[in-house]
């Protein structure tokens, strides 16, 4: 156990410390775009994954940090600091017809494409899977999900963040559906996994049904926002969605009564069931409400982004990750798999400065290029000599400063 008595037990912390050490390092090298959401369908920037993914990072910093491992703690924070600031920037958009409908400023969107950059926002189109050809949300870079309350869940946004309230009645006014047990939630616009519209089983394409899942994570966000009346309005709409045995299903019915296809209004439809996933949030939200607050929430984010607002220095260079343009004032940060010599120059080659790697103790190298003084609209201009192959890289990278 890593808690004895209520304070971390560092002999049982430091049997698990290689394996957070190489989890963090994971992350740190594979981040912030993932390859897949949490639907396991797209890949790209998600507000629930880099909220998940950011806080990871926090929570391995403190533990390196009781280990004597300040340095690489200090590096897994700057990173956490530079993947926050940049949320907004990746993934809060929206589409402009509704957005003046809502008379919202946008919304959070579900994922946006790995094209997305520091300063020209979500980019790209994330197609929606389960989808016949002709549908006209067969791709799109604003769809609207639930995800995004992952955001207050872990700790990086306030429940009452503008940005979080434009979001919430985003979805509200999308993805929401009155069941005979209470609201429930679609996972997202154009969601085509679950039945078709006549009842027929979903059979790699169809039509996405509510989820009773999703009503326990909007109690935890209501929870977090002071709502208790409401979250525990929401525990009995999860409940009520069981079926007679007490098992929650993946998707409940939002179609009319089908007797033949034993699909009834409000109950469970031919979905997973159980689906254990829901069954945990249950439980979760039993937890949260005997607290009076969520109970999973990791402390860290809250008190970094939230009390604390801290910002970030640094934008981060990777062949994963090609930034393209950095704001005035913030230290351009690149970080590779391999030890490297920087060959850089800020007025395009007439001077050149050569900068060693050095390694992040978390199985990166990195190096900072000060860009102070250099004016909006110049460009960093750099390639890198690779000592242990002895060879160029022979392609030059260009970073923009913007303003």
């Amino acid at each position: 156990m890593l808690r004895r008595n209520g304070h971390l037990n560092s002999k049982a912390m430091r049997r698990f410390l290689p394996m957070i050490q190489s989890a963090a390092g994971y992350i740190l090298a594979n981040g912030p775009s993932t390859g897949e959401d949490r639907w396991e369908e797209d890949g790209g920037y998600s507000p629930f994954t880099l909220a998940v993914e950011i806080t990871a990072l926090l929570a391995a910093a403190d533990m390196l940090e009781i280990d004597g491992e300040k340095k690489a703690a200090d590096h897994l924070r700057e990173t956490a600091d530079c993947w926050n600031e940049q949320i907004e920037k990746w993934t809060f958009e929206g589409d402009p017809e509704l957005c003046r409908a809502l008379d919202i400023s946008g919304y959070y969107v579900r994922i946006a494409s790995p094209g997305a950059t520091d300063t020209a926002g979500p980019a790209g189109t994330t197609p929606i899977r389960n989808q016949t050809s002709d549908h006209s949300l067969m791709a799109s870079d604003a769809v609207i999900s639930p995800d995004a309350l992952a955001l207050v869940r872990f700790g990086l946004r306030a429940a009452d963040d503008p940005r979080i309230l434009d979001t919430v009645k985003a979805i509200d006014h999308t993805l929401r559906a009155e069941l005979p047990q209470g609201a429930l939630w679609y996972r997202y616009t154009g969601d085509g996994y679950g039945e078709h519209e006549d009842g027929q089983p979903f059979d790699g394409i169809g039509q996405g049904r509510a989820w009773p899942l999703l009503a326990g994570e909007r109690a935890h966000y209501e929870l977090a926002a002071g709502r208790t009346g409401a979250a525990e309005a929401l525990l009995s709409t999860l409940e009520k969605s069981a079926n007679a045995g007490g098992l929650l299903p993946e998707q409940s019915w939002d179609g009319p009564d089908m007797p033949d296809r034993e699909l009834y209004f409000g109950r469970p439809s031919g979905s997973a069931m159980p689906l254990v996933w829901a069954h945990s949030e249950h439980i979760k939200l039993l937890r949260s409400l005997a607290d009076g607050a969520v109970f999973d929430m990791p402390p860290q984010g809250r008190t970094r982004y939230i009390e604390k607002q801290t910002g970030s220095k640094i934008r981060i260079w990777r062949f994963n990750n090609r930034l393209t343009t950095i704001p005035a004032g913030k230290t351009l940060r690149i970080e590779l798999a391999d030890a490297a010599t920087i060959h850089w120059s800020v007025d395009g080659w007439a001077t050149v400065k050569d900068i060693k790697t050095k390694p992040s103790g978390l199985g990166t190298h990195f190096s900072d290029l000060p860009l102070k003084g250099v004016e909006p609209g110049h460009a960093v201009v750099f390639t890198f000599f690779w000592p242990e192959s002895g060879q160029w890289e022979n392609v030059d990278f260009t970073v923009r400063v913007g303003e």
